[in-house]
């Protein structure tokens, strides 16, 4: 199997060559070789990935392909699809990492070669690493497991084995349908239908991804073996965010924080394994993990493997009506379930001895989550689960939520602020629940209410200041068993309080409103503020503009420029090790400081400068800016392009501002049915003396510092607006 086995689109080429698609699509018709589409669609044709190389630097255009860019096309090009080539990559990285001379030995000869011996070699590690002939001493299948294939339990402990049944396919491929959770029903004396995670593929299987794998082992060489699967695996989701809800690293880290250490830990609806990525992966640590989608399943048990020692036990199944670990009692649970699911069992699983706390409505699929994560812990185990905030006071989960708060199994419910995680909509919460002991339940519940630390704006949420308010009051809590009001912000609620007609616990409906202390003084304050920054904003108004005919200079353009070494142009990536803050698009566009993150992969992230110009490249608006001390250090976050101009050739403000011209953005966007997109590169400035560039520059600078006093006023009038509406309704400030 050769590379041009591999097909790569036009948006692929343009990555590859560093432009932009509108210039794959004049190569095409200016140039009578350009290859010909070998797949595709009329509207979206692929090529050859070999060709286009070789067009590419025939022409001039490509010295050499960057080999993540060579890997990362060789697998979105594979004829089984992505999720497949990922899956044999990482079981690729997972015996490069673990036996790496097997690895040589196996890859010395040609691709037919490779392909026969991977399987038997994969097994090898595979098994011990996923619970075959393992520690767990789950046993074997023979006959099911197929030429070349090892069947990976999904249980873990020997009480707890769950077989395959022999009507279950282990295969790793996506289910176009998305792994409906109608699959695998579970009646009582009905057999159990999961599938392992990970299973070992044939040598017939692998021979269309040897040219894959052996690109994602010279990449491996370079980064390791842990890096090349976090990049491939980060600009997957990124490349389809609507097929993915992701857990914030953040988000997953304090959810890890609030269960606290733990030897097992179980997500039941595991996703891309965000929550047990954030767990201290430790040798003695075993982590469960499941999900109804076998990509999923699978990317997750080797994306575990490869981040650490801890034992990895995955497995393909609807966790509520296909429960994989029926006989685990983890320490602790982590858990971002599916919202709003109509269709979770309901009719058959009326009669489970998992609802303890009551049978949940068909209305209530959270709940059984909640129940499900209770009967998998240990006495005493903790566990944590985002829920929607409608779980907190629907009149349909009441019994059951009063159930919870009696018998102490329900300690903590966290509302976040708008924005933590998707839907970033509605201000999720975060319910933490303890197995109950043999001790009595404890007659308090904490509610905390996060929603001061909501971002301004698209910015979002302050998360790392929730995590360090949120962890205070919990631990507090935990270890004394009460708390002292901290108002607007939490409170130990007593139990007797909730249980009322409602047993609503969403936490604003509970806590003391925000100290009212010198609220009066507080919006003098602003005021004052706000008084200084208008007559700061009159002092910066433009004087009237004299009256000329239009100019007619020589042009030029940002690509021109780049070409001749005039300025360095570079593009924001979707991963790195992003170090501290990340500047959004949105953040440019608002006029605020860098909010975003990336996240983790080998992808080299690129840091602003003093003295760089960021322009976003969606959303048909004309804004340039200019990195300033305070900004600089932050990581470029996507759709952004920073221009590092030579400051003996450029001057910075001068640049900016005419990046700005709203005709100039005109001529340079092109447009999509639902989006517009900024050409950077197709953007002109004119040919001028340093001299006078900095004469421009110099009034530019001062338009900018305008318009950011006119934003700064603006935030300052609605504070002022909100703060007088909340103290004439609070009775802190009088209408006098």
């Amino acid at each position: 199997m050769q590379d041009n086995a591999t097909e790569v689109t036009a948006a692929g080429i343009a990555r590859l060559a560093g432009v932009g698609r509108a210039a794959v699509s004049n190569w095409r018709r200016r140039h009578a070789d350009f290859p010909r589409p070998v797949g595709g669609t009329e509207t979206s044709p692929s090529f050859a990935l070999a060709e286009v190389e070789s067009w590419l630097r025939k022409q001039g255009k490509l010295a050499e392909v960057p080999l993540r860019e060579r890997v990362w096309q060789q697998l979105v090009g594979h004829p089984e699809g992505p999720v497949t080539a990922l899956v044999h990559a990482g079981c690729a990285l997972l015996l490069i990492h673990d036996r790496p001379t097997v690895w040589l030995e196996a890859s010395a000869g040609s691709d037919e070669r490779l392909a026969a011996m991977l399987p038997g070699a994969l097994e090898a590690v595979l098994g011990p690493r996923f619970g075959v002939n393992g520690r767990t001493g789950v046993h074997r299948p023979s006959a099911a497991a197929g030429p070349g294939g090892v069947n990976t339990p999904g249980a873990v402990n020997p009480a707890s084995r769950v077989d395959t049944p022999s009507g279950v396919n282990p295969s790793v491929r996506v289910n176009p349908q998305g792994a409906g959770r109608g699959a695998g029903d579970v009646r009582p004396g009905a057999a159990v239908n999961t599938a392992p995670a990970v299973h070992t593929p044939t040598g017939p299987e692998l021979l269309p991804s040897v040219p894959l794998l052996r690109g994602v082992a010279e990449l491996a060489a370079e980064t390791g073996a842990r890096q090349t699967f976090e990049f491939l695996l980060g600009r997957h989701l990124d490349a389809n965010p609507r097929q993915f809800t992701l857990t914030p690293s953040e988000l997953a880290r304090l959810m890890a924080e609030l269960a606290g250490p733990a030897r097992t830990v179980l997500d039941p609806a595991c996703g891309t394994g965000a929550l047990l990525r954030a767990v201290a992966a430790r040798p003695d640590q075993e982590l469960y993990a499941q999900d109804s989608a076998a990509d999923l399943a699978a990317l997750t048990a080797l994306r575990l493997a490869l981040n650490g020692l801890a034992g990895v036990r995955g497995a393909v199944g609807d966790t509520l009506r296909a429960d994989a670990f029926p006989s685990l009692r983890a320490d602790a649970v982590l858990c971002h379930p599916p919202f709003n699911e109509r269709n979770w069992g309901h009719d058959e699983l009326a009669y489970d001895p998992r609802w303890e706390y009551g049978f949940p409505a068909r209305t209530e699929s959270e709940l059984a989550w909640v129940q499900h994560a209770l009967a998998r812990l240990r006495e005493g185990g903790t566990a944590v689960l985002l829920m929607p905030p409608a779980a907190a006071s629907r009149r349909s989960g009441r019994r059951i939520r009063a159930d919870l708060l009696r018998r102490g199994a329900l300690r903590a419910v966290v509302a976040l602020p708008v924005g933590a995680a998707p839907p970033y909509n509605i201000p999720l919460h975060l319910w933490v629940l303890r197995r109950p002991g043999a001790a009595p339940a404890r007659p308090e519940v904490l509610l905390v209410d996060s929603g001061q630390f909501a971002g301004e704006g698209r910015g979002g949420p302050d998360l790392e200041a929730v995590r360090e308010a949120v962890l205070d009051a919990w631990r507090a809590f935990d270890r004394a068993g009460g708390l002292d009001d901290r108002p607007g912000l939490a409170r130990a609620v007593p139990v007797i309080e909730l249980l009322d007609d409602d047993v609503d616990l969403a936490p604003a409906r509970h806590l003391p409103p925000p100290a009212a202390a010198d609220g009066a003084e507080q919006l003098a304050a602003v005021r004052e503020r706000l008084g200084e920054t208008l007559r700061l904003t009159g002092d910066l108004t433009p004087p009237p503009p004299e009256s000329a005919p239009p100019a007619r200079w020589p042009q030029t353009t940002i690509g021109e420029l780049a070409r001749g070494g005039a300025l360095v142009l570079r593009t924001g990536g979707s991963g790195g090790a992003a170090r501290g803050a990340v500047l959004t698009d949105h953040d440019v566009l608002a006029g605020t400081a860098p909010s975003g993150t990336l996240p983790e992969s080998d992808e080299e992230a690129v840091f602003t400068e003093a003295g760089d110009i960021v322009v976003p490249v969606l959303g048909g608006g004309s804004v340039a800016r200019v990195i300033d001390d305070a900004t600089a250090g932050a990581a470029l976050g996507r759709n952004l392009v920073l221009l590092r101009p030579d400051p003996a050739a450029l001057d910075p403000w001068f640049l900016a501002g005419f990046l700005r011209g709203t005709a100039n953005n005109r001529q340079a966007s092109s447009y999509a049915s639902t989006a517009t997109r900024l050409d950077v590169r197709r953007l002109q400035l004119p040919r001028l003396p340093l001299g006078e560039q900095r004469r421009y520059g110099a009034r530019f600078r001062a338009l900018d510092e305008f318009e950011r006093a006119l934003r700064h006023a603006g935030r300052l009038g609605e504070q002022l607006v909100r703060g007088m509406y909340d103290g004439l309704t609070d009775g802190t400030v009088t209408p006098e």
